[in-house]
């Protein structure tokens, strides 16, 4: 099924801008490659300065005389650029520091101004783990590929170059014997990456089929004991092991023997034997001298080093650019809609008119709902499990936008609300709680901080939960986590205390007295049914025997609404409703 167009006055998103998820550290981005380069420029100048240094000792270079002067000029040159490379590098990798410090620092910055501008619907369909994960882990993540990645990736490129730069001036037979075992190392580790690459796809879907394999024989143990079926449910969960471990150990068996063979090309003994090899056949026949081989000699052993440790941080660096992905991806979530110029709400009716929901394209959770509830009443929606009742609920404080229709807070369209009116205007409290952990005043308090001592008594008598605040330690001043301990009927009374005090007009409850005990559901209902003068009170409830006050009860059915009434009429009427009572235990 198509999902309807949307119609009424939604004030249009701007468009998008492409997001520069670095831009708070790239203006350190040219210190760090400038500092790199200096550095591996010094660290090839500290080898020059010992091959000069050799040829000033080497006795047929120097007639068998020493040349004093040009050894301690070497000797200085050598010195100078050792202790300048590792001043270079350390100011290098300060500088990544840096800019990762000055990065996580501006994206955490964005990830919550970000999540302040999200639909709060956005938050019912992710848990706090993927949040965790974005504001967390995937930042984290961003460290090796600033801080370290751009160095590396900088060194490993420079230091070779200007190596085999240097060998091919002075000796260039030489230098191209020196860059074998590079070249070498390089196509290895081509090879090996784009083996990692194939490979990793079948990796992660594996990985996935594993964990829910796994999920689902730890959440079903207890019941397919009970049956003696814990064969039948081992059996997927042994399954997906043995896909993953033949994966895995194919996938190490591949990149273990490539990653051997580069070790062993680049290793400074193979090297260095190769190149002794070298330069004997050369000399021998007589086609250079044989100090012309000792800068190959010295500066071939540590062409492959940076490459070395480029490859080695490689994993890091694919988890950090599949951080940066997701990060990108979450920042591109559109924010929700807010109009150019908003109207202020007048009244405090509820209404919606020819409302049509999706949550995807296929399937509607409301199909052309028009119905109103007037200031001062109080309206139950009733249906079975997923006709629809909590989406609707969700749609009066903007936790999501029609697909199609209009939902008004007094005569106004949501939408042409600012965001600070909705929430002043609609107060709510849903199945889920979470308390703060703080005071059980600052709890109760969190819709207005200014709120006086008397208002959260008299919200959390209302609630019916004061004399349980009471007979706790330190009473309102308990912190909740410490010496304030609250049952799940208890924790929803705070909520529905601190959705009481913020005084908003219109209040929405969804299942608000899910987790109560009988014995204060009954009082928790009064006192809902006393806030209603001068309120507008929507409630879902699927006990119904809870809601045979209402003002109007709104009864749902696979996203339509099917009857609209009073209790006795919607008995006497004998539909769905009917069916529904008689079906409530």
């Amino acid at each position: 099924m198509s999902p309807p167009k949307q119609t009424g006055p939604s004030p249009a998103l701007p468009a998008q801008p492409k997001i520069d998820l670095f831009a708070a550290a790239r203006r350190r981005f040219g210190a760090i490659v400038g500092l790199t380069l200096l550095g591996s420029a010094l660290s090839v100048t500290e080898l020059v300065g010992i091959v000069h240094l050799t040829r000033a000792l080497w006795p047929g270079v120097t007639g068998g005389q020493v040349d004093a002067t040009r050894a301690w000029w070497a000797v200085a040159v050598a010195a100078a650029a050792l202790v300048g490379a590792f001043a270079a590098s350390g100011a290098a990798t300060l500088a990544g520091h840096l800019a990762d410090a000055d990065l996580q620092l501006d994206v955490r910055r964005r990830i919550v101004a970000h999540l302040r501008r999200l639909p709060l619907g956005w938050f019912d369909q992710r848990s706090s783990g993927a949040v965790k994960k974005a504001a967390l882990n995937d930042v984290a993540a961003l460290h090796q590929l600033v801080a370290h990645a751009i160095h590396d990736m900088v060194r490993g490129i420079a230091v070779p170059v200007l190596s085999l730069g240097y060998l091919l001036a002075v000796e260039w037979r030489m230098g191209l014997a020196a860059a074998v075992p590079l070249i070498l190392a390089l196509l290895l580790y081509s090879l090996m990456m784009g083996s990692s690459t194939k490979n990793l796809a079948a990796y992660n879907a594996s990985m996935a089929r594993l964990s829910s394999a796994t999920i689902e024989y730890v959440h079903g143990i207890a019941v397919v004991k009970s049956f003696g079926q814990a064969g039948a449910s081992h059996r997927r969960y042994d399954d997906e092991t043995r896909v993953f471990e033949r994966l895995w150990t194919d996938w190490a068996r591949q990149t273990q023997t490539i990653e051997t063979l580069v070790m062993v090309i680049s290793s400074p003994v193979v090297v260095l034997a190769y190149l002794m090899g070298i330069a004997f056949w050369l000399t021998s026949a007589g086609t250079i001298e044989p100090i012309d081989a000792a800068p190959a000699i010295l500066l071939g052993l540590g062409l492959t080093a940076p490459i070395i440790a480029l490859g080695s941080s490689g994993q890091f660096v694919r988890e950090a650019t599949k951080a940066a992905g997701s990060l990108k991806e979450f920042l591109a979530t559109p924010p929700i809609a807010q109009p150019a110029q908003p109207e202020a709400p007048v009244g405090a009716g509820v209404a919606v008119e020819g409302v049509s929901f999706t949550y995807d394209a296929d399937h509607l959770a409301l199909d052309q709902v028009t119905a109103s509830s007037p200031a001062g009443t109080l309206t139950a929606l009733v249906g079975a499990s997923g006709s629809g009742k909590s989406t609707l609920a969700r749609l009066i404080p903007r936790f999501y936008d029609a697909t199609s229709g209009t939902v008004r807070l007094g005569d106004v369209d949501v939408r042409r609300l600012a965001e600070a009116d909705v929430h002043g205007q609609v107060g709510f409290v849903f199945q889920d709680t979470y308390l703060l952990r703080a005071s059980v005043r600052d709890n109760i308090r969190l819709t207005r901080p200014g709120a006086s001592a008397a208002d959260v008594e008299r919200a959390a008598r209302a609630a019916q939960i004061h004399d349980r605040i009471a007979r706790l330690p330190r009473g309102y001043d308990s912190m909740v986590g410490d010496d304030a301990h609250f049952s799940g009927g208890e924790a929803q009374r705070v909520m529905i205390a601190r959705a009481l005090i913020s005084d908003a007009p219109v209040l929405v409850l969804d299942e608000a007295t899910a987790f109560a005990d009988p014995d204060s559901e009954a009082a928790i209902q009064d006192a809902l049914s006393n806030l209603a003068a001068g309120r507008t009170v929507v409630v879902i409830a699927h006990r119904l025997y809870t809601v045979t006050g209402a003002d109007a009860i709104w009864v749902l059915d696979g996203g339509k609404l099917v009857e609209r009434g009073r209790h006795g009429e919607l008995l006497a009427a004998g539909g769905r409703y009917r069916k529904l009572w008689e079906e409530t235990p």
